[in-house]
């Protein structure tokens, strides 16, 4: 392996680790607000204004577990067949802003 192709990797790493970072951050109070909007206009009709269960068969989001990535896949495409899939009407960042809002109501 030659100096500048181990260089290439590392920066490749490095990378991947930044962004990794940056996903795993908190999110900012703006970002929660913003999810708090989205959250009332998409989702509490089935999930309940301010997460509270309405008594339906959706599940309590304030005790989501901590997994990101299962939540965008959730929201993306559907669950159960009971939940429909929201890809094609939220953007990512509507979605993360969601999580955001989700995560920071997150009850033990």
């Amino acid at each position: 392996m030659t100096a500048a192709h181990v260089a290439a990797v590392m920066m490749l790493a490095i990378a991947q680790m930044s962004t990794q970072a940056a996903a795993q951050q908190p999110a900012d109070q703006a970002q929660i607000d913003q999810g708090k909007i989205t959250f009332a206009q998409k989702c509490s009709h089935c999930h309940g204004p301010n997460m509270v269960n309405p008594g339906t068969i959706t599940p309590d989001l304030r005790q989501f577990p901590d997994d990101r990535p299962r939540f965008f896949t959730t929201v993306k495409s559907g669950k159960n067949n009971r939940m429909p899939p929201w890809g094609d009407l939220l953007s990512d960042d509507e979605i993360a802003d969601i999580w955001a809002y989700v995560s920071s109501r997150r009850t033990p």
